[in-house]
């Protein structure tokens, strides 16, 4: 396999889900073997998504280097690595990429619409010998990567809530990433969210971009008090447990999502990983975890 570029610039913009900051940011095609960079052009400040510049790993995956950071940057990062580009410069001028509508299907269908520029070089892998298990013994989670031939995952997500239960997914590399992880969106339990705001998160997260998930029995005046902190008309709770504004794209789609997620934080391995993925409870932090201790035993 050779490397890929995208075959245009493409240009996004919107607010950041934590920060709420409008940013503006444009997708360009880079030479080979620059992989994915980060151009923070209102510093002059060039960040490699890389695992070594993880900086944050609380509800987002947060990159750093010489005085700039770029937040919120695994959607991106789960488009580029499920349509298999390798190299991209990424420009921003500002600190968090645009939550859009919470997904990653904005960034995957523009991408795919056009198709992607063969470069010359071999594309790089990162093929681990031996199998790697991280464990955090606080959440319960755990993820085992085992040498394979490609990239596949088995992820399980159970918060111990009925909403959205016990959730299963599958995925391997040259699936139809764009019709069936792209357009999962992120989600938050409702009594999360207040918590999440006191601590100067979420401040760009709405209704059209995130799922909240809501105890059928909760108060509708609590429910009232979230609709006004987020600038919405009032909104009620279906039986499925979802505020109402929600129609989900796919039954499992919080565990679509996490596996979204984990497929962007994946890609800060520096390359495409060929490994058979298990992952129960999976995060961001996690993720991270997981990603350098699979770089320690190659490295």
């Amino acid at each position: 396999m050779r490397q890929r570029t995208l075959s245009r610039s493409y240009t996004f913009e919107g607010k950041g889900l934590h920060t709420g900051a409008f940013t503006r940011l444009v997708l360009k095609p880079a030479p080979e073997d620059t992989g994915i960079v980060f151009v923070r052009t209102d510093l002059g400040v060039t960040v490699p998504a890389l695992s070594d510049n993880v900086s944050l790993t609380s509800r987002c995956t947060l990159l750093s280097k010489d005085g700039a950071s770029v937040s919120t940057v695994e959607h991106l990062l789960s488009a580029l690595t499920g349509l298999g580009v390798d190299n991209a410069c990424i420009e921003l001028d500002g600190g968090e990429v645009p939550i859009l509508d919470g997904s990653a299907l904005p960034f995957a269908a523009a991408i795919a619409a056009d198709g992607l520029t063969e470069q010359k070089a071999p594309r790089r892998y990162i093929c681990p010998s031996l199998p790697v298990e991280v464990k955090l013994d606080s959440s319960g989670s755990r993820i085992l990567i085992e040498p394979a031939e490609r990239f596949s995952c088995d992820l399980t997500v159970d918060f111990g809530t009925r909403v959205p239960g016990v959730q299963t997914v599958h995925w391997e590399e040259g699936w139809d990433y764009p019709g069936e992880i792209a357009p999962c969106r992120t989600f938050v339990f409702f009594h999360e969210v207040q918590s999440l705001a006191s601590m100067g998160l979420i401040k760009g997260g709405d209704v059209d971009n995130a799922i909240v998930i809501v105890d059928p029995s909760t108060p509708q005046a609590e429910v009232d008090a979230l609709s006004s902190l987020m600038g919405q008309p009032r909104l009620g709770v279906t039986p499925e447990g979802y505020l109402s504004n929600v129609r989900l794209r796919f039954p499992d789609e919080c565990a679509r999502h996490k596996l979204l997620d984990l497929i962007g934080d994946f890609r800060l391995c520096g390359g495409f990983l060929r490994a058979r993925v298990t992952a129960f409870k999976p995060g961001h932090t996690i993720n991270s975890a997981a990603v350098k201790a699979v770089l320690n035993t190659i490295g």
